[in-house]
């Protein structure tokens, strides 16, 4: 019998699908990217501007600069994944190089005497926003087997109603289940089908599911593998006034790709067991865009002091899913192997907001010997969304993210001593949780610290960023509910390179 490749749209979204609370982690954090001067100094530019990277905290910091120049940066990404899962620990190590940075700035001067606006400039800029490249690896022997996932999902689902019908392949109808019955009635039919459960009765009515499997602890490993990129375009436009005040704007271009490749596998039964091993792997590809736009302008107090402030608006991302599934053990269907990473589910768009957010900055300049700088960040994650909002799915989720998400302060400290043409800088910053019961994802912590050469037309910097952070993940999202506890640091070697024109 001919197999063939079927596309479906997934009319039915559903908690424990592709869209759920972490896509609005995902897309609404921001790992600290950005030139090697700007990673230095802890991010903290919102009051000094003068640097492309400082548009994103604040758009009025490329009306600071006295000339046109263009920098770009590369970084080397390393993370150490430090986890424990039933007392079970392993260490997961990735390491990467990416073009982090690249933009330039012109700058125009005013030649009219009698104007009080001194200076317009005009800047294009490429961050890279977050880099998802990650993996990490876990094993444990846990008292919750993956016929929970199932189980969850299955019970009080009608048997008749996921049932392979005359003349359909098997693929078919895991693609149909999954488009007209939504993601709950199609898990059901993988763990039925996969020969993790059977009906109490196989009267179509039926709706209550038994386990094949037998067992008091299970080993388990599981191994979660993520590429993908959040970047973002910026095209700023900003001004002089007098010789105090800098206004800037700017419309922010986002580019998204994100994969996830999740493989599971499950043994050490009860020897009575009919079943002896398990193996249940995902896959998820999300693609998509977003727009926002940010507001902001620098105060010079006097010749040492400055004050910045600045919006940074909710970003809309236009995004679309699809995912794959396979499923095997000693009981499933002969021809279970025929659903696999090729048969496809794509899922209607959908929109992720995240949250606006305010920065308030403060710098106190020292004439050219060196500089120091603050920045404070506030963020409502409770106010994120996924759109549209009449769907009840989604609103399911909104409503979890009403309840467990919070809002998240953010503390950057960052300073520079220059000894001729040699800047040494260093940096601090501090991000809270964003859930509102802290453990989930912890508090972020970040050190930083670098160096500069100022060759006159041009520069070279370097920086070494290292944040460290508590996550809590869970495998599935249903079912198993005890989740990897892991202790996630990342360190970035940055190299930028600018030259004046």
């Amino acid at each position: 019998m001919k197999r063939y490749l079927t596309f479906v749209i997934l009319m039915a979204c559903a908690i424990g699908s592709a869209q759920n609370i972490n896509e609005a982690l995902r897309y609404g954090t921001e790992n600290l990217q950005g030139t090697a001067r700007f990673q230095a100094m802890g991010g903290a530019f919102g009051a000094l501007g003068g640097d492309l990277s400082s548009l994103n905290i604040n758009p009025a910091g490329s009306a600071v600069f006295s000339n046109s120049l263009f920098t770009i940066s590369g970084s080397n990404y390393h993370i150490n994944n430090d986890a424990r899962y039933f007392g079970d620990a392993n260490i997961t190590k990735d390491n990467n190089f990416e073009m982090n940075q690249l933009g330039g700035v012109f700058v125009f001067r005013n030649t009219n005497p009698n104007s009080d606006w001194q200076k317009f400039t005009l800047a294009f800029n490429y961050d890279l926003v977050d880099n998802f490249d990650n993996e990490y690896y876990v094993s444990g022997s846990s008292n919750q087997g993956i016929d929970t996932y199932f189980s969850e999902y299955a019970q009080g689902t009608p048997f008749g109603s996921i049932l392979v019908q005359d003349g359909e392949f098997l693929e078919e109808a895991y693609l149909d289940i999954g488009a007209f019955q939504g993601y709950s009635d199609q898990q059901a039919f993988l763990g039925y089908y996969g020969g993790i459960l059977d009906p109490e009765t196989e009267d179509d009515t039926n709706t209550n599911y038994i386990s094949n499997t037998l067992y008091d602890f299970v080993d388990q490993d599981f191994i979660r593998r993520t590429t993908g990129y959040n970047s973002k375009f910026t095209v700023n436009v900003a001004s002089q006034y007098k010789e105090d005040i800098y206004l800037g704007a700017s419309l922010n271009f986002h580019s998204v790709l994100y994969t996830q490749y999740d493989e599971f596998t499950e043994g050490g039964y009860e020897p009575n067991s009919e079943i002896t091993r398990t193996t249940f792997d995902n896959y998820l590809e999300t693609e998509g865009n977003g727009f926002s736009f940010s507001l902001g302008a620098i105060a010079k107090l006097n010749d040492n002091v400055r004050l910045g402030g600045s919006y940074q608006s909710p970003t809309w991302y236009r995004l679309e899913d699809n995912t794959s599934q396979r499923i095997n053990s000693d009981l499933a269907d002969e021809e279970i192997n025929f659903i696999n990473f090729n048969i496809v589910n794509l899922f209607e768009k959908y929109t992720v907001k995240t949250p606006s957010k305010l920065t308030g900055s403060l710098a106190v300049i020292f004439a050219k010997d060196g500089l120091l700088s603050f920045d404070y960040g506030y963020q409502d994650f409770s106010q994120s969304e996924l759109r549209p909002t009449n769907d009840p799915s989604f609103q399911m989720v909104n409503s979890q993210i009403a309840s467990d998400l919070g809002a998240v302060s953010t503390f950057r400290l960052g300073g520079e001593y220059r000894i001729q043409q040699v800047s040494l800088r260093a940096g601090y910053r501090f991000e809270q949780s964003p859930y509102a019961n802290g453990n989930t994802i912890g508090d972020l912590n970040a050190i930083s610290g670098g160096i500069g050469y100022n060759f006159g037309g041009s520069k070279l910097d370097f920086s070494l960023n290292r944040s460290q952070q508590d996550v809590s993940e869970r495998l599935f999202n249903a079912g198993i509910t005890t989740p990897a506890m892991i202790d996630r640091s990342i360190t970035n070697a940055t190299l930028s390179y600018t030259i004046n024109f």
